[in-house]
This record gives C-alpha cells, sequence and structure tokens, in this order.
C-alpha cells in the first residue's frame, strides 16, 4: 500500500473531527490527487455542502496528481499528531 492510501486509511481513524475547513481540505486533496482536476458544473447557491466541496476541489485545479498526493499524506501526519 502506498503513502497516500495508507493516509486515507489512518484519516477514518482520527479521535477527533477535523474543522470543517481541514475536511474540505483533505477533500480536496484527495480528490486532485485521485481524479486530478474537478470536473462538471458547480453546484446550485442552495446546495451549500456540494458547492464547498466543489469550490474547495477547484482550488487547487492544476496541482499535479502527486504533489496533491504528498500535500494530503502530509495534511494527513498533521492531523494524526494534533487529534490522535
Amino acid at each position: 500500500m502506498g503513502a497516500f492510501e495508507d493516509a486515507a486509511a489512518r484519516v477514518k481513524n482520527l479521535k477527533k473531527s477535523p474543522s470543517n475547513d481541514e475536511l474540505l481540505k483533505l477533500y480536496a486533496l484527495y480528490k486532485q490527487g485521485s481524479a486530478g482536476d474537478v470536473t462538471g458544473s458547480r453546484p446550485g447557491a442552495f446546495n451549500f455542502k456540494e458547492r464547498a466541496k466543489y469550490d474547495a476541489w477547484a482550488g487547487v485545479k492544476g496541482t499535479a496528481k502527486d504533489d496533491a498526493q504528498a500535500k494530503y499524506v502530509a495534511l494527513v501526519d498533521d492531523l494524526v499528531s494534533r487529534l490522535g
């Protein structure tokens, strides 16, 4: 198992929940690292959660998959050290 997949498994076992901003960053880096640039249209204004996730992913558009994976692993390492 690679570091990216290992981090994805470890983040599910945090003792405390990350903040909403951290969750969005995790989502964006995971999606960028696994699927590449965001596709599709931006969700409507009343679909707050999906719109926030889309915007977070769009915010890392253009980041190479390897870079996104490395940033994701670093973020998970930080969260594990702070939140258990």
